[in-house]
Parts: structure tokens; sequence; C-alpha cells
């Protein structure tokens, strides 16, 4: 669970609406570079990590600006977490919420339902459990309930395979930080960015819930850590 030390109220609200009998490790029990209220370029330096050349000429506002330090700490958190889970443990799954996730009181169930009826017919690496499409989809679902997804942001929720998180930490993405809503559709699609389809190019198989089997809390309700920060000077 994605969660920053100063947003006790967030983790309070997750603990109500999780499964009891899900467990969960939250970041805000680590030490780590993921506040972007208190991160700075030369923190980031002095820890070996590089930022993507990100800010490009583009009518896309998300590309034709600089990084910013909430960008850069979620993309950390993430990564924590996929090296925390690649460390410890030895589940099949591993799931990634962030701590404005809604999810419903069968979540569990829903999920476990949902897995044995796709992971032997269609093989998959990442599995969203809800996202914000980017671009049209093939009507056709994949199965029952999924969908292979085109072009997505929002990383809320989603499902990694044991074999995915060696995938992702090969990629060496802190040598070349990227918001984590970019990065991973850039594993399963090309991406539409050449410079970044040519960093990341993509090697997992990945499908998605249809509908969504978990939701976002509105901007409005819980705020944005990612966006309620600087950008990164030059």
């Amino acid at each position: 669970m994605i969660n920053l030390p100063r947003r006790p109220d967030r983790r309070t609200w997750m603990t109500k609406t999780l499964p009891p009998d899900l467990p969960v490790t939250f970041t805000s029990d680590w030490t780590g570079s993921f506040d972007g209220h208190e991160l700075t370029r030369n923190q980031l330096e002095s820890a070996g990590y590089k930022l993507f050349p990100w800010k490009i000429e583009s009518d896309n506002p998300w590309w034709s600006r600089p990084l910013k330090y909430g960008e850069i700490g979620c993309t950390l958190a993430h990564l924590a977490c996929w090296r925390h889970a690649a460390e410890t443990g030895d589940e099949k799954f591993i799931v990634i919420l962030e701590d404005d996730a809604i999810v419903r009181s069968t979540f569990l169930e829903d999920l476990l339902v949902g897995l044995h009826r796709v992971v032997s017919r269609n093989p998959f690496d990442l599995l969203y459990l809800g996202r914000f499409p980017l671009e049209p989809e093939e009507d056709q679902p994949v199965t029952a309930g999924f969908v292979s997804p085109a072009y997505s942001h929002c990383t809320f929720g989603y499902l990694l395979t044991r074999s995915a998180l060696d995938i992702l930490l090969a990629t060496n993405l802190e040598h070349a930080i990227v918001p984590i809503d970019e990065f991973l559709p850039s594993l399963y699609i090309d991406h539409p960015r050449p410079d970044v389809r040519a960093r990341f190019p993509k090697q997992l198989k990945a499908l998605a819930f249809d509908p969504p089997l978990v939701h976002q809390r509105p901007k409005d309700e819980a705020g944005s850590d990612t966006e309620d920060s600087d950008f990164v000077e030059p």
C-alpha cells in the first residue's frame, strides 16, 4: 500500500475498507524518499537516482513540462514495493494499491474468482485492477470480465506476477525515472513517445479487469500528493 507518513488519514481510511484477512504492508512504515514535499534534486542525485529527460516540445500537457517531485516520489514508492516483494515472501501474486483506492467489501473474493477464471486461459504479467484508459480498445474481451489494455494512466490498483517483478526491476527505472503512470504502459504497448519507447520497450503481457475491480477516490475528496508538489528545477 503506497502511503506517506504525513497522510495517516488515508491510512486509516484504507485500513477500514480493506478486507481484514488481507495482509498489508504500508510504505509509510518504511524509510524512503517517497514524499514529493521533502525531495530535492541533490538528495536524488546523492542517492544515485537519475531522471529521464522528460520535458519535450509537445501538445500533450503532461509531456511539455518538467517532472514533479511528487511524481518522482510516487515512482520510487512503487519501485520500493517491487523490491520488497522480490526480496520477501513467495506469493505468486502481489497486489499494489495506492491509498486513494476504493475497494469493495468483496474485493478479495472478487479478485480470487477473477484470477481463477483468467490464469489458466490467458497468462499475464500485469493485471490492472483499475485504471484510466487513454485510447480506444478492442471491443472483444479477452475473456469474460477482462480486456487487453491500451495506453492507460493511473496506478491506484494493479497486480503483478512474481516473474514480472524481475522484469520490472531489470529495467533499472531508478536510472531513468519517469512517472509510474507512463512507465507501466510502456512495458506492454509501444509507447507513443519514441524516447520512452526506446528506453523502456514493451516486454510484459497485460490484462485489465473490465469492469474495474478497484476505483479511485475523487481528487477533490482525497487530494493528490503527486500533483501537490513542485516541479523539478532545471
